[in-house]
């Protein structure tokens, strides 16, 4: 475990919210290995306890998540093993059978704006910005959204987020319908678990159903997963990302 993931459980007691907490703020919640794994089993935990209804994502004020840490991007370029903590996350948030709020603030860079395609309701505030960055580090799309951005947005708008690396703002990202409302700083987490407090009071089996039938077959989802994580673990080894990466490391310093 970890204390950069913290996660505690808001509630009555038959009826609970699991929030589960990015605290990395020095590193703008940058995600390592560990980090990934304390997720993934926070999130089985939740899905195993029946008093657990709704799993929320927070991070911290100003940063929701800059994405993956780039030194384990790094050493896996240099030719450390890759580990299954990022699939194991992946895996965990896109099969969850009970609902997922999140509320972002600031910077949300890679996985951190693909995560929220797996969110049931995503509040962000003004000053969020969505950027995914992919192609620029020499990387591909992934957790599914080179499938499913395009279907939500069209090709282009996808094409610009996804390929060309455009950030989008909130107030652009909901109307768009990539996420679900935009609200001031001070009122978002406080809008994020009301939201979560509804759902939670709700009869879980009919709102577990109802969820089903509206995200659909998760199959095609998990495919292009394990596809796009495939092509995403060969191009960190590429010549292309380790000079990005070396180049961002220098910017740094």
């Amino acid at each position: 475990m970890t204390d950069h993931i913290l996660v505690e459980h808001q509630g009555e007691a038959e009826r609970r919210i699991q929030v589960i907490r990015f605290n990395r703020p020095d590193k703008k919640n940058a995600i390592t290995r560990a980090m990934y794994a304390a997720m993934a089993a926070a999130i089985a935990e939740g899905e195993a306890d029946p008093t657990v209804r709704v799993h929320v994502l927070l991070g911290t004020p100003g940063a929701f998540t800059s994405g993956n840490d780039l030194q384990d991007f790094m050493a896996v370029a240099m030719g450390a093993a890759a580990g299954t903590e990022v699939w194991d996350f992946m895996q965990a948030l896109a099969t969850t059978a009970k609902p997922v709020i999140s509320g972002v603030d600031g910077i949300a860079v890679g996985i951190g704006a693909t995560i929220q395609l797996h969110c049931d309701l995503t509040f962000a505030t003004p000053a969020t910005r969505f950027h995914t960055p992919f192609v620029d580090l020499g990387l591909v799309p992934e957790f599914g959204s080179s499938l499913m951005v395009p279907l939500a947005i069209g090709h282009q708008r996808a094409f610009a987020m996804l390929a060309a690396g455009v950030p989008i703002s909130a107030g652009d990202a909901c109307a768009a319908g990539l996420i679900y409302q935009v609200v001031e700083a001070d009122m978002l987490e406080a809008a994020v678990l009301a939201a979560a407090e509804g759902l939670a009071a709700k009869p879980p089996e009919a709102l577990a159903i109802a969820r089903r039938l509206i995200k659909g077959d998760p199959e095609e989802r998990l495919a292009r997963i394990a596809e796009e994580t495939k092509l995403f673990a060969s191009r960190l080894k590429s010549a292309e990302a380790m000079q990005a990466f070396q180049a961002f490391m220098t910017r740094k310093k």
